[in-house]
């Protein structure tokens, strides 16, 4: 058996080889649309098997993106969060306006949010670099705002809870917080 990290690659060279859209090829983000679409194949992440997307909203990534008979996706083990609309909002606001894709991530990223890992590992990527990536592309002013590079997860719940008037942090700033490691440190 191949370990999972040559399965991830093979499933994507795979989706990135078959004939997309012109509009969809050309899109920055499939690359990282193929590796969520492989983390879902391989069981990785707690998103939906639809990536949390509407069914004809998924069927058009897979036959703009990714024509050809489709993965055998498996649906992960995402909780119910009450705050999901509110953080497909937030999302949405930050979007980069170049794309139809940057919509449904917006929902894809907020899904991902209902998980307790890393947001790269909940929303089944291959590390938090493809993660990074898929912020500055699709959301690159909210990317802009995380200057001290705090975790994904952890900076889209703190732009969601200064956005609703929530300050949970104890102290003004991050630099005094006992808690600073857990929210910088490299994640693994």
């Amino acid at each position: 058996m191949r370990p999972p990290a040559e399965c991830r690659s093979n499933l994507m060279a795979e989706l990135l080889n078959r004939p997309a859209t012109a509009a969809a090829a050309a899109d920055p983000v499939r690359p990282i649309l193929s590796s969520l679409l492989a983390g879902r194949s391989l069981n990785e992440g707690v998103l939906p098997a639809n990536l949390g997307l509407p069914a004809d909203v998924f069927r058009k990534l897979w036959d703009d993106y990714f024509p050809g008979a489709p993965l055998r996706l498996q649906g992960g083990g995402g909780e119910d969060i009450p705050e999901l609309a509110d953080l497909i909002e937030l999302l949405l606001e930050y979007r980069g306006g170049q794309q139809e894709s940057e919509l449904w991530l917006a929902r894809i990223v907020a899904f991902g949010c209902a998980g307790r890992d890393h947001l790269w590992q909940d929303l089944g990527l291959a590390n938090r670099t493809e993660l990074s990536a898929l912020m500055q592309i699709a959301f690159p002013p909210l990317a802009a705002l995380n200057t001290h590079d705090m975790k994904w997860k952890k900076f889209i719940y703190r732009q969601y809870c200064a956005r609703e008037g929530i300050y949970v942090c104890p102290t003004p700033s991050c630099g005094e917080c006992l808690d600073y490691k857990a929210c910088f440190a490299p994640e693994e």
